[in-house]
């Protein structure tokens, strides 16, 4: 289960659709728009069949997690019309999470699903013919956070042994990483008790119901102004490469693996799109990254916050070209190996991942 999946509460309510969407009966949930920003920004699934363009570009549905910190390159793309100049009429399709987004791909309603690769990993596990052929994040969207009231005690991954630690739910993406890091650090995981919260954890902190827990932002910003630590920040590529030993991959775009090739030229397009929205991502003022976003997703949220957000991780999260790292692939396949999600020989990572689908 991805990373949206681990932490987006149940959809309530709805806001009007961004007048960008015109005619989709594009719905978005409010409570989650207003109160998780970032940490569980929730959009659900928006756009409807547009018509075929008339100017001879190519169209594409590329469905894809919404969570915010996901969604900035694609919109950025979008918006700075690095689409476009490159001949493609792309549709961008919301979806209550990755393994939604992966569901719409292999069932044919779109033509690419952009997911945390955790998700590739189970699909293709499940038997679903598929193939990676793009990376736009290379670390996960988390970070363990100690309460406030155990901040002085708990300062290394090895302290954690006796505690119990708080994740989204087991088997999550944010439990898997858990694993991924006391076995990488020497702790054995039976000695730390791991209890399923739910999507509060940031509560379950605060109050000492757990003695550290899997955050996303702005949780852990706001633990941490409450007197708790950011014992280990999987968004900080420095801190990902001391503790689980480099780059994780995270999201990207998937294809059919039977369309491959003769979609490779429209892979090919729609990667320099997204490289050209990458780049911008990480080099633009904030401002502008921020300008991109959908008035609704953001809309009643703390803009200067999330910009301070985005400011500090977006070098490391944001990788500087497309291209699948196959180091940092293996590391998630590993951390599922680790929780038990899957065995060796479940998935063929080189046959998985198709970095010749750029080459050419």
């Amino acid at each position: 289960m991805g990373c949206c999946e681990a932490t987006n509460p149940v959809l309530r309510g709805a806001v009007a659709a961004d007048r960008r969407w015109p005619d989709v009966g594009v719905a978005w949930d409010r409570r989650t728009a207003l109160k998780g920003l970032l940490g569980a920004a929730g959009v659900i699934a928006v756009s409807g069949c547009a018509d075929p363009p008339s100017d001879g570009s190519t169209s594409v549905r590329l469905a894809f997690c919404g969570q915010l910190l996901c969604v900035i390159p694609y919109e950025v793309t979008r918006v700075r019309g690095h689409f476009t100049d490159r001949g493609l009429a792309a549709e961008l399709v919301y979806t209550r999470g990755g393994s939604a987004a992966m569901q719409a791909l292999v069932g044919g309603s779109v033509d690419y699903a952009g997911t945390s690769f955790d998700v590739v990993l189970q699909a293709a596990a499940n038997g679903a013919a598929i193939r990676r052929v793009a990376s736009t994040g290379r670390l996960p969207l988390f970070a363990l956070g100690v309460a406030p009231d155990r901040a002085t005690a708990i300062t290394a991954v090895s302290d954690l042994a006796g505690r119990t630690v708080g994740v989204s739910g087991l088997g999550n993406a944010d439990h898997a990483l858990l694993l991924y890091l006391l076995d990488r650090n020497g702790v054995n995981p039976s000695a730390v008790d791991i209890a399923a919260i739910g999507t509060n954890l940031f509560d379950a902190l605060r109050l000492g119901q757990v003695d550290a827990g899997m955050l996303q932002e702005p949780a852990l910003s706001l633990v941490i102004e409450a007197g708790g630590r950011e014992l280990v920040n999987f968004m900080d590529l420095t801190e990902a490469e001391r503790h689980v030993g480099g780059a994780y991959e995270f999201m990207g775009v998937s294809v059919r693996a039977d369309e491959r090739d003769q979609r490779l030229d429209e892979i090919r397009r729609l990667a320099a799109a997204l490289a050209a929205g990458l780049r911008d991502t990480r080099q633009l003022p904030v401002a502008d990254v921020l300008s991109a976003l959908p008035s609704a997703l953001v809309a009643g949220g703390d803009l200067d916050h999330l910009g301070e957000i985005v400011e500090r991780y977006r070098t490391s999260l944001y990788p500087e070209s497309v291209a699948i790292d196959r180091e940092a692939a293996a590391r998630v396949q590993r951390a599922q190996e680790v929780a038990g999600l899957l065995t060796p020989g479940d998935v063929e990572l080189d046959s998985l991942l198709d970095p010749g689908a750029l080459s050419g």
